[in-house]
């Protein structure tokens, strides 16, 4: 397994594709070579560095991100089960055994 490591940080005014590509460099210049998997919330603009300074990395969005979001859309008394059914889906092995639970 892996572990969480800083590796870079920034304040910035806002988050974009300029603000994202500038971090990347920064990162590899100072020798992340490559990455495997970024997983993150849905942040503005940061895909298309991603892929460009690291384009063997796959993008993950964040499912605790995911799961809030879909809480937030959901009515209260459904929540617990529409939460039960998303994690069933998500603890499969595979993406052919989650297709198969979500239908």
């Amino acid at each position: 397994n892996g572990h969480k490591e800083v590796i870079d940080y920034c304040i910035a005014p806002n988050e974009n594709i300029e603000v994202w590509t500038e971090l990347l460099q920064r990162m590899k210049s100072r020798g992340l070579a490559q990455v495997e998997l970024f997983l993150s919330d849905s942040v503005v603009g940061m895909k298309a560095p991603v892929a460009k300074t690291y384009p063997q990395a796959h993008f993950q969005r964040c499912l605790v991100h995911v799961m809030c979001n879909i809480c937030a859309k959901a009515r209260v008394e459904d929540r617990e089960a529409i939460m039960n059914e998303f994690k069933q889906v998500h603890q499969q092995s595979n993406k052919q055994e989650g297709i198969t639970v979500l239908h």
